[in-house]
């Protein structure tokens, strides 16, 4: 019995909160714009870590 009672207080929490965290989303989205620039700054600053190892690299390599 409180088993079964457990079970549906989990379930009706679970539903809650993902209706709530698809609301979530919505009202904050972000612009389209936003994300291109931030997808556009993450990736070249992963393209600046990358040539900045690759010249440690090479640099070891020529002493």
């Amino acid at each position: 019995m409180a088993g079964k009672m457990f079970k549906r207080i989990a379930i009706i929490i679970l539903i809650v909160a993902c209706l709530f965290n698809i609301v979530n989303k919505l009202v904050k989205r972000n612009s389209f714009k936003t994300e291109l620039e931030s997808a556009a700054t993450y990736v070249e600053t992963i393209g600046n870590d990358v040539s900045g190892r690759i010249e440690n690299v090479t640099d070891k390599n020529s002493n």
